[in-house]
């Protein structure tokens, strides 16, 4: 009996302990599948964070890329950054077993279109292409044609023009519209008008009634494409009208950056027209050019292109001279008046633009400084408002006491223009500056843009804007002189505008995304990068990856892009 019971305990006790052991193999069984679960999760997160620092990694070489292809272009096709495949379509930076394992930078950026529909191109944006707010706030010119140049941006209003023009220029005068510290320091939290250039664009959004569907629109990813989230009106954000139009708000339009370089293609200096030294002026041409070349330049420093004696008021005059003498009735008062006023002219035209010339060549000797048998020693008579002043123009001078009508060696002509305008353009200028800020690049802005620029008109813009050419790398393009050999506008005009346009300019924006070619991590950055420096210099970086990857595989491959 004894016996039995012992037998029983002990069966029980060993039932128990099975039990127990498949509990403690269930648990750490479960552990270790924990633990598994656990470790891949980590390992995945360790890899996606690894491909996530590599793809910073890629967009930050392609920044690198650009601003060396830009600052040091090693080849005819690396000046040209609008559209250049070779250089910034999917750029191979990692090798891989596969696809997924190949790692690329591509500089993306939008072509714009009224539509947002454009497609893709590989390459840069020029800032000139906006206006550069730090740039007109400077420039000296009325409240009205600063404000002008601002008034037909999307949505835009004289008192947010006058608001965002206050907040910038160094006064504190308040423009008709504007306001100025005493407002912003009665806001909460409360704080000054900059009164100073701004650094970003994302500034404006301190300025009193700007917000942020102003400055970016519908574009909420920044791409400057038209998404399918952006023409869903209000099923997605952002909310939208759904016209199959892209609103990309004023970051499209506006800078702070953009500025040209005022020297050669190859970085030499220029000849400033406008030196004081005319002799020095006279030898720089003469070696530069020709004679020819050399006695007109400084000829029309002298003197100013030539007016006829007689204009057509003046003939009206002598029609009634000569209508007088020949017996008709005029009366006395009328036919001495019309006398005097003739002689008048014709006198004042003769002793102070001509008589006092001749005679000093003449005369020579008796301290005359002379260039090409031109006395210089009477200085210019004022300094060129633009080299386009020159074209087709005319200059009396008196040449070795010969009085004498010289004609521009670079005719009116759109044919000649073509070929002869890169030259000079390049070589000529009328500023010493080093660089010139804010002058607007005609191949890249919208029309929006060229509707504000002082004496523009809306003909001249819609036409400019309709044969703006942007992948066009005929030289004649590199300048704003297409527009003159087009004859879209004429050369009064031409000089007009001359201050306010250019044909390229050496500040650009560039978008690039580091990939890989499946899946995983990416990185989208944005940087302004200053070539008029050498080598070239990111001014500033802004990091866009949270706002999504902004352009598909399709598009990188150049599958879809246009």
């Amino acid at each position: 009996m004894k016996n039995t019971l012992t037998s029983n305990q002990n069966a029980t006790r060993r039932g128990t302990v099975l039990i127990l052991v498949l509990i403690v193999v269930a648990a750490l069984t479960l552990g270790a599948y924990t633990f598994s679960e656990l470790m891949i999760s980590e390992i995945e997160a360790t890899s996606m964070y690894g491909r996530q620092a590599e793809s910073r990694a890629f967009a930050e070489s392609g920044l690198e890329l650009a601003a060396a292809t830009i600052g040091a272009p090693e080849s005819s096709s690396d000046e040209f950054s609008y559209n250049n495949p070779a250089r910034f379509q999917a750029q191979l930076m990692r090798e891989g077993e596969s696809e997924r394992g190949q790692g690329y930078f591509a500089v993306v950026a939008a072509i714009e279109s009224a539509s947002g529909n454009g497609g893709i191109r590989f390459g840069l944006m020029d800032e000139s292409g906006r206006i550069n707010l730090n740039a007109i706030v400077a420039r000296e010119m009325s409240d009205e044609d600063t404000r002008g140049m601002l008034m037909y941006l999307p949505n835009m209003t004289e008192e947010l023009a006058d608001a965002i023009l206050d907040y910038i220029d160094e006064d504190t005068s308040i423009r008709e519209f504007g306001v100025e510290s005493d407002y912003y320091l009665d806001q909460d939290p409360p704080h000054a008008a900059k009164d100073g250039p701004l650094e970003s664009l994302e500034e404006l959004l301190l300025v009193a009634g700007v917000t942020p569907d102003l400055l970016y629109g519908e574009d909420t990813n920044r791409n400057g494409l038209l998404d399918p989230n952006e023409n869903d009106g209000d099923a997605s954000l952002p909310l939208d009208n759904a016209d199959g139009i892209l609103n990309p708000g004023w970051a499209a339009y506006l800078t702070v950056d953009a500025k040209e370089l005022n020297k050669r293609l190859d970085g030499s200096e220029k000849i400033n027209v406008n030196n004081g030294v005319l002799t020095d002026l006279y030898d720089m041409l003469l070696e530069e050019f020709d004679e020819d070349v050399a006695r007109f330049v400084v000829a029309f420093r002298l003197n100013g292109p030539y007016e006829p004696l007689f204009t057509d008021e003046d003939s009206d005059l002598i029609a009634a001279l000569n209508s007088a003498t020949n017996g008709a009735t005029l009366s006395d008062a009328e036919a001495e008046t019309a006398n005097a006023e003739a002689v008048n002219r014709a006198t004042q035209g003769i002793v102070s633009d001509i008589a006092e010339g001749v005679a000093n060549a003449v005369a020579g000797g008796g301290g005359t400084v002379t260039r090409g048998g031109m006395d210089l020693s009477k200085g210019a008579a004022g300094d060129l408002v633009s080299i386009y002043e020159m074209i087709g123009a005319r200059v009396e001078i008196a040449i070795d006491g010969q009085l004498v009508l010289l004609d521009s060696p670079w005719a009116n002509n759109s044919g000649d223009m073509e070929s002869y305008l890169p030259d000079i353009l390049d070589r000529l200028t009328t500023l010493d500056e080093s660089s010139i800020p804010g002058r607007i690049n005609v191949n890249q802005a919208r029309l929006e843009t060229l509707l504000g620029i002082p004496n523009m008109t809306e003909a001249a813009a819609v036409a400019i804007s309709q044969n703006s050419m942007m992948d066009d790398t005929s030289p004649i393009r590199a300048t704003a002189g297409w527009m003159l050999s087009q004859g879209i506008v004429d050369i009064p005009t031409m000089v007009t505008l001359d201050r306010y346009v250019t044909g390229r300019g050496q500040v650009y924006r560039a978008q690039v995304l580091g990939y890989f070619g499946e899946g995983g991590g990416y990185t989208r950055l944005e940087a302004t990068i200053d070539a008029t420096e050498y080598p070239a210099r990111i001014l500033s970086v802004s990091d866009l990856t949270e706002l999504g990857r902004g352009y598909t595989s399709e598009q990188l491959s150049g599958a879809s892009s246009k």
